[in-house]
């Protein structure tokens, strides 16, 4: 199934997250996808980022604890084969993360910026 939010839609790595466990976004990982990641769990999760990883649409440290507590919270674990919590974005989270941002688009209109590094230093200075 497509993803709904305006964040995520018609973005061919996180539509292929969603359909497959080959393509989960790990610790790594870089590019618009992971931005978009970040995006969702700032305005979400109010995620704490490295600025460096946001600049650099990195998805490392500071993105992975944020990705894991995000998960944390809501309880998304695939109980088939884990117990607890991960820190990657596979197709359980990336689901969860677009219900969450086309009901967060709906409470604060459909355009969703980027987090850039600056956005990013104005939102957690706000």
């Amino acid at each position: 199934m497509p993803l709904k939010s305006e964040l995520f839609r018609d973005d061919a790595k996180l539509e292929a997250c969603a359909v497959s466990n080959q393509a989960h976004v790990i610790p790594g990982a870089a590019g618009m996808h992971v931005s978009k990641i970040q995006t969702a769990l700032v305005r979400l999760n109010q995620a704490v980022l490295d600025g460096t990883e946001v600049e650099h649409q990195r998805y490392g440290p500071s993105t992975a604890t944020a990705v894991l507590r995000y998960k944390q919270a809501r309880d998304i674990v695939n109980r088939s084969y884990q117990t607890q919590a991960d820190n990657i974005v596979g197709i359980m989270t990336i689901a969860r993360l677009d219900s969450d941002m086309v009901e967060w688009e709906k409470q604060h209109g459909n355009s969703t910026p980027i987090v850039t590094r600056e956005i990013y230093c104005w939102l957690v200075k706000s």
